[in-house]
């Protein structure tokens, strides 16, 4: 099954005999058979019939609105898929302190072994930047997140091992493309535009496997709940953010695949984003990474592509929270 990304501006999504159908000033830009799609993300101005929108609902194939340049909108989702005795077990879960801290514990530690090893592997092409004083600081706090008897705890020790792997990574990027930290709403350099908009891309493919669980997408147990935010996708993003996006966006620049002249500064908000042909070109290399077959997962043996193995730890997730078994939901921890 694929994605469909429309970020074409004034196209027109129809069905025609059994097929999607993009349209742009009545020219047809491309036919894709509806059974082929899972999810359709629209970028900015795009129109869809209610045909389309009614056989989408019927198909259980989510339709997610962005802005042109990521912000995500919302999304348009059939109800098949709601498991009440399900969301209660969530609710209870949630509530339950030690549940979420063993949750929250073992999120964090992935996560920042994580960055710990994609900083590694980066340092690995450069290898001028002494990365001692950055192992000993973060496998400390790894050990630190382990003994913390709170969600806050573990927050605080998350939010300095993020402080230093973000500068680690200022100094293992191209010099072109050098930043000062992680910044956002609106990213302020290109590295940090990348990384925001994967990040958007990624949450909410987390965002459809969630609900594909049964599960409710907004209630979670590490990030504090906000009106209208996913918690749980938040939650559950921590773990993937070094391993798809920021490797991916260090494969981008530093390999010379993407130039600055892929960027454009926002008249809006002085925010700098990818311009047209960048946009293209780095969903084309998210789709392509989303799809790359790897053994990340320590509970089965054979490979899987990111989003397989995305669809399989939310499923561990669900039958934690089934269980009422925390320690069931093993994270992807790089080696």
């Amino acid at each position: 099954m694929a994605y469909l990304y429309l970020s074409e501006q004034g196209a027109y999504l129809g069905i025609s005999e059994n097929k999607f159908e993009v349209r742009k000033q009545g020219v047809i830009l491309d036919r894709i058979p509806i059974e082929t799609i899972e999810i359709i993300e629209i970028f900015g101005n795009v129109q869809i019939s209610t045909q389309c929108m009614t056989r989408c609902l019927r198909d259980g194939i989510d339709i997610i609105f962005f802005s042109l340049h990521g912000s995500y909108f919302g999304r348009l989702i059939s109800t098949n898929h709601v498991n009440t005795s399900r969301q209660r077990n969530q609710s209870v879960c949630t509530k339950d302190a030690d549940f979420a801290l063993t949750i929250c514990k073992n999120i964090v530690a992935a996560k920042i072994n994580n960055q710990m090893i994609i900083a590694r592997r980066y340092n690995r092409n450069k290898s001028k930047v002494d990365l001692s004083q950055f192992n000993r600081n973060v496998n400390a706090a790894i050990k630190t997140v382990q003994r913390c008897t709170s969600v806050n705890q573990v927050i605080g020790h998350e939010g300095f091992a993020a402080k230093e792997y973000f500068r680690v990574l200022a100094e293992l990027i191209d010099p072109d493309f050098k930043f000062t930290g992680r910044n956002k709403r609106p990213p302020k350099d290109p590295f940090n535009s990348l990384i925001s908009f994967g990040y958007s891309l990624l949450i909410n493919e987390i965002y459809g496997k969630i609900e594909l669980k049964c599960l409710n997408p907004f209630w979670g147990f590490i990030h504090q709940d906000h009106e209208k935010h996913p918690t749980l996708a938040s939650d559950l993003i921590e773990e993937w953010r070094a391993v798809v996006v920021d490797s991916l966006a260090l494969s981008c620049i530093n390999g010379h695949e993407i130039k600055k002249d892929s960027f454009e500064i926002s008249e809006l908000n002085n925010g700098v984003y990818l311009n047209k042909d960048g946009f293209r070109f780095f969903v084309d290399k998210f789709e392509k990474k989303m799809n790359t077959k790897s053994k990340y997962l320590d509970y089965v043996d054979y490979s899987l592509s990111f989003r397989q193995a995305i669809d399989l730890q939310v499923g561990r997730l669900a039958k934690s929270i089934d269980t009422g078994k925390p320690y069931f939901y093993h994270p992807i921890r790089l080696r």
